[in-house]
C-alpha cells in the first residue's frame, strides 16, 4: 500500500499541473525573500530571532513563506483553476517543521549562548520535525500515531497513552520557547534607552519574565493533560520547602525586588560591601554583581545588600571626594603656595570646580611641613586612581616652576663635648 501510494505520488509530479504548483512556489519562495529584504533593509543588521544572520537565517523567512503557500494553495483549489494538490502536500509540512526549528532553536541560542543542555534540546527539537516530516510525506505517521495510542497506562484516575505524552511534550517545549521569546523581546524593549531609570526597568523585566514563564508553564502542563487542581498539593509541598531548605533563596529573590524597588541601589553606583568595593554593574533577582576598578567581579546575594551595611558613594550624589598628601619643605612660604596649588589643582581635566579644591596644612613632619589637598570628582566610575595621577603630575609640574623642594628624611647629628682628662686617662 505504501510502495503504491510512493508511485502515484511521482507520478503525480509528473503531471502539467505539478509544474504549476511549482511556479507558484518559487514565487511564494521569492516573494517571501523579497519582503524579508525590504523589511530587513539594505544595511547590515545584528543577528535577531526573526532575521538571523542573513535575509532567510531567522524566524520571518519560514513564516512569510508558510503563509503565501497556505494562501497559494487555497487560490489553486478555487474554481475555475481546482489545481490537483501534490507539490504543495509535501513544501507544507516542511515549511512548518522549518519555522518549528527555526523558532525553537534560535530563541534558546539567543537567551542561553553557551547552555550544553540547550543544544540537546535544539538538536532533539530538530530531528523529532524532520522525521514527523517524512513520515507524513511517505505516509507512515498516521499509522506510526495509531500505534502510539495503542500503547497506554493509567495514572491515578487518567488514562495516558504515549501518543499524548510525546504531544504534551512537544506542545509544553514550543509553549515555554514562546513564552522566552515574548519575555526576552519586552526585556530588551524596557531596558532600551534606560539610564536613570534603570533599576525600575530591570525590576520590570525581572518580574516580567518570571510572570511570563509562570503562565508559560500553566499551559504547557494544561497542554501536556497534567491536571492543574493537583499543583494545589505541589505548591503546598513548595511552601515547605520554602520554609524549611529554601529560606535562603526566597529571601535573596524578596532582597532582589526590594533593592529594585526601593533604589537604595542602583547600576553604576559605587558601593563597598564586605570590604570589597566597586561599580555595581547587574542587579538580578538572586544576586548583585560588582565590578571593581581592577576587573574582579564579586557576585554578592541580595540578602547581604539589604541585612548588612553597604556604603553608597554615588547614592545621593555622584560627587566623591578625593585627596592626595604633600610635604615642602620648612621655610617655603606656604600662604602663597596653597592658592597656587588649588588653581593648579583646578585646572585638571575631571576635577570639578563646585566645590572646588582647597589646600590645607595639616600636620608639621619630622621632615617637612604637610599639605593635604583636597577635590571632588563626579563620575567616580571612570577610575580614582587615574585623577589623583593626574592631580599629582599637576603639583609635581608646579613645584618644579616655582622651585619648592619635597623634603628628603633628615636627621640632625650632634657631637658630645671632649671630657676633660679622658685624653690623660687613656
Amino acid at each position: 500500500m505504501l510502495a503504491q501510494d510512493l508511485f502515484s505520488f511521482a507520478q503525480a509530479l509528473l503531471q502539467p499541473a505539478a509544474l504549476l504548483e511549482m511556479g507558484v512556489l518559487v514565487g511564494c519562495l521569492g516573494l517571501a525573500w523579497t519582503l524579508v529584504r525590504l523589511i530587513r533593509g539594505p544595511e547590515p543588521q545584528p543577528a535577531s530571532i526573526w532575521f538571523g544572520e542573513g535575509v532567510v537565517g531567522g524566524v520571518l523567512f519560514p513564516v512569510l513563506a508558510l503563509l503565501l503557500a497556505l494562501l497559494a494553495r487555497w487560490l489553486l483549489s478555487l474554481p475555475p483553476l481546482e489545481v490537483p494538490i501534490t507539490v504543495f502536500r509535501v513544501v507544507l509540512p516542511i515549511l512548518t517543521s522549518l519555522v518549528v526549528i527555526r523558532l525553537v532553536v534560535r530563541v534558546l541560542h539567543r537567551l542561553f549562548p553557551t547552555s550544553g543542555v540547550m543544544r540537546i534540546v535544539e538538536r532533539s527539537v530538530s530531528w523529532i520535525a524532520w522525521v514527523a516530516v517524512v513520515l507524513w510525506i511517505t505516509g507512515i505517521l498516521p499509522l506510526v500515531l495509531n500505534e502510539l495510542d495503542a500503547i497506554t497506562w493509567k495514572i491515578g484516575g487518567a488514562q495516558v497513552t504515549v501518543r499524548d505524552l510525546l504531544e504534551g511534550v512537544i506542545s509544553a517545549v514550543l509553549v515555554l520557547v514562546a513564552a522566552l521569546w515574548v519575555s526576552s523581546a519586552l526585556e530588551a524593549k524596557l531596558l532600551q534607552g534606560a539610564t536613570d531609570n534603570l533599576s525600575i526597568r530591570k525590576m520590570a523585566a525581572n518580574f516580567l519574565r518570571a510572570f511570563l514563564l509562570v503562565v508559560g508553564l500553566m499551559f504547557a502542563l494544561s497542554a501536556a493533560g497534567i491536571d492543574l487542581t493537583a499543583l494545589s498539593v505541589l505548591g503546598g509541598a513548595l511552601g515547605v520547602g520554602i520554609g524549611l531548605g529554601l529560606q535562603k533563596l526566597a529571601a535573596n529573590y524578596v532582597s532582589g525586588f526590594v533593592i529594585l524597588a526601593e533604589r537604595s541601589m542602583r547600576i553604576g553606583d559605587i558601593v563597598k560591601v564586605d570590604n570589597f568595593e566597586g561599580r555595581i554593574t547587574d542587579i538580578s533577582t538572586r544576586f548583585t554583581v560588582i565590578r571593581a576598578i581592577n576587573g574582579r567581579e564579586s557576585i554578592v546575594p541580595n540578602e547581604m545588600m539589604i541585612t548588612q551595611r553597604v556604603e553608597n558613594a554615588s547614592l545621593a550624589d555622584s560627587r566623591l571626594a578625593l585627596n592626595t598628601i604633600v610635604q615642602v619643605a620648612y621655610g617655603t612660604d606656604v600662604e602663597v603656595l596653597m592658592p597656587r596649588l588649588a588653581q593648579t589643582v583646578r585646572n585638571v581635566p575631571r576635577v570639578i570646580a563646585d566645590p572646588g579644591p582647597g589646600v590645607l596644612l595639616t600636620n608639621f613632619a619630622a621632615d617637612g611641613l604637610e599639605l593635604t589637598i583636597g577635590f571632588w570628582i563626579a563620575d567616580p566610575e571612570n577610575g580614582q586612581g587615574n585623577v589623583r595621577s593626574d592631580v599629582n603630575l599637576a603639583i609635581l609640574r608646579l613645584f618644579d616652576e616655582l622651585g619648592v623642594e619635597i623634603p628628603f628624611p633628615q636627621r640632625v647629628l650632634r657631637g658630645l663635648p671632649a671630657v676633660p682628662g679622658a685624653a690623660a686617662g687613656a
